[in-house]
């Protein structure tokens, strides 16, 4: 990535390396236990029983980062593994299974005492039971209920009104599923989930949420975008994987601040900004000098993800009378809110506007068959508002077939004839 512009981007990098290294010491040291989970897992019910949960994707990425994907997803499929297996969830399996193959990250994954996943793509029942036999491993299974009724405008209605949002039955099943994980991490850890303690860590992320939002409407209306996409990812998702603990709240507080003061000075991410965009999808890790590769040719910046805009829009809930209705409303539609029409073409055009987005690179991801499935709705959503799109082909994690030069000139050439001209 180019050179980080942020102190707080440094320290966020310098928290996650640092918690891996405790989270490693503490199972290899102490003998004590932590859980492999996918990214729309509720983090807050493993940390709250003294479970420090890993994310499946957060892994992937840093795999990827390091450009070590492609021998791992190389002897994946020399094992047979058809390539149809989403990069992004099988990626980590990878790593662990085909260890010898080169040094994984940070010294590479220990063994979990249990993996969950929910159930929203048809290889994750797949990837991780294969993933538990190999680590021999407890995997938990939340099932994904689908929505029979789409509300339209669902970030009016997510923070105070989310029973509604959310179908009553929808939500009674989600609560149900959830009661039987807390059920099973009560039973390895021998501990109970306080529900206080859970209603006050909702709370917490609630602040953390707040926060962000703040920032958003900072980078939004501010002259010139103060920080770029890249740093903005970073210093939100380092928080998001421990959400709600007083490290997180802290850390986005210190966000806020030093983007405040950006802002107040007149400091820009990139001077003389002439165009903003935005990017629709999961991060290229792989390659995130993509997203400054604009800035000098065209004074272009990448102003917008879903990473700062889909925690104060998708994680607030206000009435914690029921902290675990609360949390499971959360996790029920993540799909819809980020993927599905017309729930993401919605938000992700109101998004535009509120940023006053010039243009969009909309990922076509090869392999995330939940991600992809709205793409064309998004594209059009944002074609009918007035906001030139540019579809590109790529994986998040696997760069075997990614031409960096190409993707580069086919950006530089639609910004010359499709937004600049």
């Amino acid at each position: 990535m180019a050179d980080k512009q942020l102190d707080a981007t440094v320290a966020a990098a310098a928290f996650q390396k640092q918690w891996f290294a405790n989270l490693r010491r503490r199972v290899f040291d102490e003998r004590q236990p932590y859980a492999l989970v996918q990214a729309d897992v509720p983090f807050e019910l493993f940390d709250l029983v003294d479970i420090p949960a890993v994310s499946n994707q957060w892994w992937a990425a840093i795999v990827a980062a390091k450009r070590q994907a492609a021998a791992y997803l190389d002897a994946m499929a020399a094992d047979g593994h058809h390539d149809g297996l989403c990069r992004y969830c099988s990626l980590g399996y990878a790593s662990t299974r085909y260890c010898d193959v080169q040094e994984p990250p940070w010294g590479g994954l220990p063994t979990p005492r249990l993996l969950c996943a929910r159930l929203t793509c048809d290889c994750i029942h797949r990837v991780f039971s294969m993933w538990a036999e190999k680590f021999g491993s407890e995997f938990i299974e939340i099932d994904n209920p689908g929505a029979n009724y789409l509300p339209p405008r669902w970030w009016e209605l997510s923070r105070h009104r989310w029973r509604e949002l959310v179908e009553p039955h929808r939500l009674a099943f989600a609560v149900s599923t959830l009661e039987r994980l807390v059920e099973r991490v009560e039973a390895i850890t021998k501990r109970r989930l306080d529900r206080a303690a859970l209603r006050a860590r909702l709370e917490k992320v609630n602040q953390q949420e707040e926060t962000f939002d703040a920032v958003r409407g900072l980078i939004a209306s501010a002259p010139e975008a103060p920080v770029r996409m890249t740093e903005q990812i970073s210093n939100v998702m380092a928080t998001q994987w421990v959400r709600g603990s007083e490290w997180a709240l802290s850390h986005a507080r210190a966000f806020h601040e030093e983007v405040r003061q950006r802002v107040e000075s007149g400091i820009a991410a990139c001077p003389g900004e002439r165009a903003r965009l935005m990017w629709i999808g999961a991060g290229l890790w792989h390659d995130t000098d993509f997203y400054t590769a604009f800035e000098m040719s065209h004074r272009a910046v990448f102003v917008w993800s879903m990473y700062l805009a889909f925690g104060p829009d998708g994680y607030i809930r206000y009435g914690l009378d029921d902290p675990m209705a609360a949390l499971a409303s959360r996790s029920a539609s993540f799909n819809e809110y980020l993927h599905n029409p017309p729930w993401a073409s919605e938000w992700i055009v109101q998004q535009a506007r509120d940023h006053r987005i010039d243009a969009a690179i909309v990922l076509h991801p090869r392999s995330m068959k939940a991600a992809a499935t709205g793409r064309l709705f998004i594209e059009r959503a944002l074609e009918s508002a007035g906001i030139p799109v540019l579809p590109i082909e790529g994986d998040v994690v696997d760069e075997r077939a990614w031409n960096p030069a190409g993707a580069r000139a086919a950006v530089r050439a639609f910004l010359d004839t499709k937004v600049m001209s």
